[in-house]
């Protein structure tokens, strides 16, 4: 797959020849009603016998049209794990373009004559509330009046879960409950935290639960704070653990959140290594307990349920 950033203004020698059908969102998270739009772009793409493309941006477009402050946006997916979905998917092309001073101010029939039929699109696909600038003027409805028969235009209607629109807002939502489960159901896969192990207090080590304390881009979301069922691609290895997202406060008031995780059956030295944690489940949330004791009985049972989790739905 070819990734191909595109900052206005570009130059035309960079695009690869040939015509494209070309999927267009932000694809936060990539869930199953961004699957949808990709999906139908490739069954397009077959049909026609070119490449299918990919079309992101390099930030949150709340930033520049909402005036959102870059370190007030979690995203549900870092820029590389969603090039990894778009690949999985069968994207041959992603164009990753830049939101800067010269693109936010651009009109909407010169984006579209620019960054669509410029990119010689056959077809584009999008979801129905997809806008290349003010929504007003800039808006699915309205695309096939830009186009000027130049390409034809495919809005995708949203995909619904229990009678509501599947949305990243929606899975922002439900990770902010600890809803785990129903974050990844409208996900279409467990929702993911790359990092890399760092070291901690080696606390849970005096307790007999060793742990790595796994640190994340601040700007990736988080599940709640919270005791949960995880699986850990480590050394080339998928680990089961059972993770803690908390501040601790059983050993004293005002620390940060951290993520630390007691990897099953697993004993290597891994300071440094980059990690993708896979969430599975929350078993309960978090817990002040008055000393060590009482937490290292409420750890037995929260790897006892760890194991019987995974165990049960057949995960291992």
């Amino acid at each position: 797959m070819q990734v191909i950033n595109l900052v206005e203004p570009f130059n035309k020698s960079i695009l690869p020849t040939g015509d494209i059908v070309l999927a267009l969102g932000f694809f936060d998270g990539v869930h199953r009603g961004h699957q949808a739009v990709i999906h139908r772009a490739k069954a397009e793409a077959r049909k026609r016998n070119v490449k299918l493309a990919v079309m992101t941006l390099d930030m949150h477009p709340s930033i520049p049209f909402k005036g959102v402050k870059p370190q007030d946006i979690k995203y549900l997916t870092s820029l590389a794990q969603k090039n990894k979905l778009f690949e999985a998917l069968g994207a041959d092309i992603v164009y990753v373009v830049s939101l800067n001073d010269l693109l936010v101010k651009m009109g909407p029939q010169e984006f579209v004559d620019k960054y669509m039929a410029g990119l010689n699109a056959q077809a584009i696909v999008a979801g129905s509330d997809y806008t290349y600038g003010k929504q007003d003027i800039a808006n699915m409805q309205i695309l096939p009046e830009y186009a000027k028969k130049r390409f034809k235009v495919i809005e995708v209607k949203h995909l619904n879960d229990k009678n509501q629109k599947i949305s990243s807002t929606r899975i922002r939502k439900a990770l902010l409950n600890g809803n785990i489960e129903c974050a990844n159901e409208l996900l279409g896969y467990h929702y993911q935290n790359n990092g890399k192990v760092v070291h901690g207090e080696q606390r849970g080590r005096e307790l007999g639960f060793p742990t790595i304390n796994v640190s994340v881009d601040p700007q990736e979301m988080l599940p709640a704070e919270g005791i949960y069922a995880v699986r850990v691609a480590i050394v080339g290895k998928n680990v089961l653990g059972m993770a803690s997202i908390g501040r601790n406060e059983t050993f004293g008031e005002g620390r940060e959140v951290t993520i630390e995780i007691n990897l099953l059956d697993f004993s290597q030295m891994v300071y440094g290594e980059n990690v993708v944690v896979d969430w599975y489940k929350k078993l309960r949330g978090q817990v002040k307990y008055n000393g060590a004791a009482g937490l290292i009985a409420q750890l037995k049972k929260d790897e006892e349920n760890t194991r019987n989790y995974f165990k049960k739905t057949r995960e291992i």
